[in-house]
């Protein structure tokens, strides 16, 4: 989690409560676990919200390997097969390349599982930016709110467990 207040990775009521793991060969994987809370057609994952979730994977992917403050540019997702509510979405996420600012990444989304059938792949476009972007453009009680948040000791993150 970057920050409690995140819809993508913190405890938000009815958020998407995700959490990633840097694995090997620069694999970050993510888990979603989809409730009812996230449902659009009856009994079916929204599909605005599995973008949303492969924007927090793909986001804390350039995060966590790349260390360099980065924000969507753009995102494209294929959806190929429905996700139930009820299901937990198992997402592989890669950096694909960098030139300059720009950071390319790409995520598939199994259902159920590592190796279960892949329902969702989506691909984005990330643009490094600096501090100023957020203390220009953020809330000035929420950035108060994040840099008064514990600091994370190395120690504290959970590569290749």
């Amino acid at each position: 989690m970057h920050y409690a207040e995140c819809f993508g990775c913190g405890e938000v009521d009815n958020g998407l409560h995700m959490h990633s793991t840097v694995g090997d060969a620069g694999i970050v994987y993510s888990r979603f676990p989809v409730t009812r809370a996230h449902q659009g057609a009856p009994g079916l994952a929204h599909g605005g919200l599995l973008a949303c979730a492969f924007d927090e994977a793909l986001g804390s992917t350039v995060g966590n390997l790349l260390r360099r403050p980065a924000v969507t540019g753009k995102l494209e997702t294929d959806f190929l097969r429905p996700v139930p509510v009820g299901t937990t979405l198992f997402i592989a996420a890669r950096v694909d390349g960098v030139a300059g600012r720009k950071i390319y990444a790409s995520a598939d989304g199994h259902l159920d599982s590592a190796d279960g059938p892949v329902a969702v792949r989506a691909r984005g476009l990330f643009v490094q930016v600096g501090l100023e972007h957020f203390t220009t453009h953020g809330d000035p009680e929420a950035l108060k709110k994040f840099t008064q948040q514990p600091t994370r000791r190395a120690e504290d993150w959970d590569i290749n467990p």
